[in-house]
Parts: C-alpha cells; sequence; structure tokens
C-alpha cells in the first residue's frame, strides 16, 4: 500500500504576503477567500519567513481596539504592517513527507497549517481543512 504524502493532499495554490504589507491586505484577502493562514514571504517573493493566522489579526488588533467598532479596526489595521504580527520561522513541511507525520506535528505544536516548502521556495499549504476534504473524498469512494 502507498503512503500518502503531503504532496497529495496539500493545497497547492496558495494566496501569500509580504512583510511589508498592511494588515488590511491580510484582512481582505482571509475574508475574501475564507481562508486563515497566509504564508509571508521575503522580499524576493521566494522563501516562506513568517505566517499570518487569523488568530495574529485578532490579537493584533484587539490589544488596542477593545470596544471599538469595525471602522476603528480597520483603522487599525491599516496602521500596522505583516511584519509587527506574523509568527517568524514558521514550521513547515515537504512535498514528500507522510501525511501521518505531518498531522502529528499539527496535533503535537497545536497549530493549523504547514507552508509546504521545496528547495527553500514554497509550493503549497496543508490545512486542517485538507483532512477535512481527504475524510469526505474517501467516505465518497
Amino acid at each position: 500500500m502507498d503512503v500518502t504524502r503531503v504532496k497529495d493532499v496539500m493545497t497547492a495554490e496558495v494566496t501569500t504576503l509580504r512583510r511589508n504589507e498592511q494588515l488590511t491586505l491580510a484582512d481582505d484577502l482571509m475574508n475574501l477567500g475564507r481562508i486563515r493562514h497566509l504564508p509571508v514571504l521575503d522580499d524576493d517573493g521566494e522563501e516562506v519567513i513568517g505566517l499570518v493566522t487569523q488568530r495574529d489579526l485578532f490579537r493584533g488588533a484587539l490589544a488596542k481596539a477593545i470596544g471599538y467598532g469595525a471602522r476603528a479596526r480597520r483603522k487599525l489595521l491599516d496602521s500596522l504592517l505583516v511584519k509587527e504580527v506574523m509568527t517568524t520561522e514558521p514550521t513547515t513541511t515537504t512535498p514528500d513527507t507522510p501525511l501521518a507525520e505531518a498531522a502529528r506535528v499539527l496535533m503535537e505544536r497545536k497549530i493549523g497549517c504547514l507552508p509546504v516548502v521545496e528547495n527553500h521556495r514554497l509550493v503549497g499549504i496543508l490545512t486542517e481543512s485538507d483532512f477535512v476534504a481527504l475524510y469526505a473524498r474517501e467516505k465518497q469512494e
């Protein structure tokens, strides 16, 4: 029996950010794309240097905006850059990593995604949603 690998389940088309972009862009991308994790790439757009999650947005905005409305939250996000709230040096995986190993890392570290990197370049992302989709596909077969 073949071992299922990260590349068999990952999402290959990944929406990304750069570290000097405003948090409003991250917020818009997450809301419009219905995504919760955005890898942050270096200035050349190749290597993963960070990760912004919905949780990071909430934490960054909440620190200053408790009690304010949507307009105040948006103004605050406009004043912050991705690099100010991103997780630096995120845990990553490779396309050839066995899926079971990647799942173990997600569970042990209590994280919701793993950017997938090959030869120092982002090639995909593995999220909890990918596991749900895999389960749903297997149940249909």
